[in-house]
């Protein structure tokens, strides 16, 4: 989460495929640092001597097991119940029909008090009024929010001075790198500590062409470019108007047209002619988890954490490795990924705000979320370790959240045979992270509606026959630009100019 249930809620809930790779995802590998107690905390906030109140959660699901969504809620209220007088109604929804039925229930009024908010509707929803201001409340009620959470990552959310939803605590950044089977790399000795770069990346390419006639060197699953699993540039939320090399004087351009994408394009070309790549590359299905258990693909790029070797190798069936190529950087796509809001019609802001708060700073709350109901789901092998039991897995527990999306992740249990100090080194990766220049900046597309429709569907012509090698770029690309420029996407990079100016000038940033 990784790789098909982060790729698949990434595909459904926004425009364009994040964390996925995205570092978000941690499936099979969430736990505690070191020293981390798992003992309930005290509530924050004002103590409540009113009647327990009935408050309804929305998330999205990727698997259909639900058969013990009923048990863990029953668990969560035992705490809710008695420690902020809330009764939890679990409203678990499809991804598949996430924007349908949210919208719905937006537009009814339908009771709901928390959702899931993913940053590519982030702004959207702002600007209809679908979500409430939370400062307040979080002064109020969100002791434990703050305290989990930096205040450079909490104010990434804000939108025109005000915070809106609030991230989840998890790899608030992400760094790309290569990542290749282990068996390959002990047999012909490769170095990963050399590998820096893509020319690095093609030399191990050459190799295994040369070496491993039956293997595809290298892949990207799904409908992923391989742009989508290495980028270079500050998305600035959509990839429609970046900020090259997270920084570039805040000056935003467009990436389709810059030296660096072509570049980029032709490398890929290059690596496609010579054999690199699948032959059907932008129009194969399989996801990258079923090339690698299949043997038929030997590496791929990605955006990497601490623990993901772990986490990919358990995914794929196959021990990997891998290389660093960047260090790792913190956009507002990052931490914006995963958030929960309150929305604007719901009647127990205040109710809302204590739940949420003990999802940061509770850790039964947490690890229920996470991993279900102890005994049923899990069993504790040491006090932050934690095994399926016995003749269970992932897909046969009864119980498979999407774990990055749930509150606090740093108090969540590891599992057995993954890193006991994985969200200790979480902790660290996210402290090393250099900052993008515009960490915080929001872009609100609705003044540009007509062309980010026109230019997403150009975008989705051209994006994956370019980015997988499969067509000339030196014929293609000034195609795409073209048809790019009809569909109005300078209008975009100038409205995403004045913003990003006028947030820099709000915010301090020079």
């Amino acid at each position: 989460m990784k790789k098909v249930a982060y790729g698949s809620l990434m595909l459904l809930l926004s425009f364009m495929l994040i964390l996925s790779a995205c570092g978000g995802n941690n499936k099979d590998n969430g736990g505690a640092p070191s020293g981390n107690s798992t003992e309930s905390s005290k509530p924050s906030g004002k103590e409540d001597d009113g009647p327990v109140e009935e408050l309804t959660v929305a998330f999205p699901i990727v698997s259909p097991d639900l058969a013990g969504l009923e048990l863990v809620e029953q668990e969560m209220n035992k705490i809710t119940e008695s420690k902020i007088k809330v009764r939890v109604k679990f409203m678990a929804i499809n991804a598949g029909e996430w924007l349908q039925r949210t919208n719905l229930i937006f537009s009814s009024n339908e009771k709901l008090d928390l959702t899931y908010v993913h940053g590519s509707m982030y702004s959207n929803m702002v600007a209809k009024g679908m979500l409430s201001p939370l400062d307040d409340l979080i002064g109020e009620y969100g002791s434990g929010i703050t305290a989990a959470l930096e205040p450079k990552y909490l104010n990434a959310s804000k939108i025109g001075g005000k915070t809106y939803s609030i991230p989840s605590v998890r790899d608030l950044a992400g760094s790309y790198g290569y990542t290749i089977r282990k068996d390959l790399v002990d047999k012909y000795n490769i170095d990963l500590s050399a590998i820096k770069t893509l020319d690095d990346v093609a030399n191990v390419l050459q190799l295994i062409k040369e070496k491993e006639p039956d293997r595809v060197p290298i892949a990207t699953g799904g409908t992923q470019s391989f742009r989508d699993v290495y980028k270079f540039y500050d998305e600035l939320g959509d990839n429609m108007g970046v900020l090259p090399h997270y920084d570039n004087d805040l000056k935003v351009v467009n990436l389709f047209e810059t030296q660096e994408y072509a570049d980029f394009v032709k490398r890929i070309r290059e690596w496609y002619k010579a054999g690199y790549i699948l032959s059907d590359a932008a129009t194969n299905k399989l996801s990258l988890t079923e090339l690698m258990s299949s043997g038929k693909v030997a590496s791929y790029l990605g955006m990497q954490k601490p623990g993901f070797d772990a986490q990919e190798t358990k995914s794929n069936g196959v021990e990997v490795v891998s290389a660093e190529l960047n260090p790792p950087y913190s956009t507002t796509s990052n931490i914006t990924v995963a958030m929960w809001g309150i929305p604007v019609h719901s009647k127990l802001p205040e109710k809302a705000m204590k739940l949420l708060n003990l999802m940061y700073e509770d850790a039964d709350v947490v690890n229920l979320f996470t991993w279900g109901v102890e005994g049923t789901h899990y069993v504790k092998v040491q006090d932050n370790i934690i095994k399926y039991p016995d003749g269970k897995d992932a897909t046969s527990v009864g119980f498979n959240s999407l774990q990055w999306m749930f509150g606090n992740q740093f108090k969540a249990y590891v599992l057995e045979n993954n890193d006991p100090e994985i969200w200790s080194k979480v902790k660290e990766f996210n402290e090393s992270a250099k900052p993008s220049k515009a960490l915080g900046f929001i872009f609100d597309g609705s003044n540009v509606k007509t062309e980010y429709a026109a230019v997403s569907n150009v975008i989705n012509e051209y994006k994956l026959s370019l980015e997988t090698g499969s067509v000339d770029p030196d014929k293609i690309l000034p195609q795409f630009n073209a048809k790019l420029k009809a569909a109005g996407i300078d209008k975009i990079v100038a409205e995403k100019q004045k913003q990003l100016d006028e947030w820099a000038k709000a915010n301090g940033v020079q």
